[in-house]
């Protein structure tokens, strides 16, 4: 799968290091992400989300320099976070919220957010029968389809997908692929999608391979 390399870099990772009690999982790791898609690859417990973590900035025990379009992660935390985009899968934190209401936040806080996206993605994940329940009521793939709908309109500096393919119907993971592949050509925004296998049908700027 061809990959591009002449892009500039949206995101700057310089000396990332990090550890679990009596686990390196990071040491010294520099890495140059581009707009367009960047495969996170590896094996169960070699760091896929730890590393979504701390490129969206909410792992404060992480050593290292993160800077996002020229702001610095430790100079200026609430900026350099509010160009990016990473909702734990399995977060509660809108769980009381319908998908109209989720989104509606979401809105308020990604000012290229484009709500004339929402139809579209809503109808392609299969989400339009569930759009007047909570999300707490809802299946973990349904969850995860909001928040996916979500990443795709909020045209966030950074997008950060932990494992999108997990719990999908087929049909979805089609859209999620189409999508992302979309998202290839981007000039401006950065995808970061983590993944225990390369996906197909997905252009990718570059691949970060953290082994198996």
């Amino acid at each position: 799968m061809p990959q591009v390399t002449d892009r500039p870099a949206v995101l700057l990772a310089s000396r990332i290091a990090f550890s679990y009690p009596g686990m390196e999982l990071f040491h010294d790791l520099t890495l140059r992400i581009t707009a367009g898609v960047t495969l996170v690859r590896g094996g169960d417990g070699r760091g896929k989300t730890t590393l979504l973590n701390i490129l969206g900035g909410s792992l404060p025990d992480a050593t290292g320099a993160l800077e996002l379009n020229g702001v610095r992660l430790d100079s200026d935390g609430p900026a350099y976070r509010r160009e990016v985009f990473h909702i734990d899968p399995r977060s509660e934190a809108y769980d009381q919220m319908t998908p109209p209401e989720f989104f509606e936040a979401m809105r308020a806080r990604y000012p290229r957010f484009d709500a004339r996206l929402l139809p579209a993605l809503t109808e392609g994940l299969s989400l339009t029968p569930h759009l007047e329940k909570k999300l707490f009521m809802l299946s973990t793939g349904s969850k995860r389809k909001v928040y996916l709908a979500a990443a795709f309109a909020a045209h966030a500096t950074l997008t950060l997908l932990d494992d999108p393919y997990a719990s999908l119907d087929r049909a979805s993971i089609n859209v999620v692929a189409r999508t992302l592949d979309a998202h290839a050509d981007d000039t401006k925004e950065a995808w970061v999608v983590a993944m225990y296998e390369t996906p197909d049908h997905i252009r990718l700027a570059a691949t970060i391979d953290l082994g198996d």
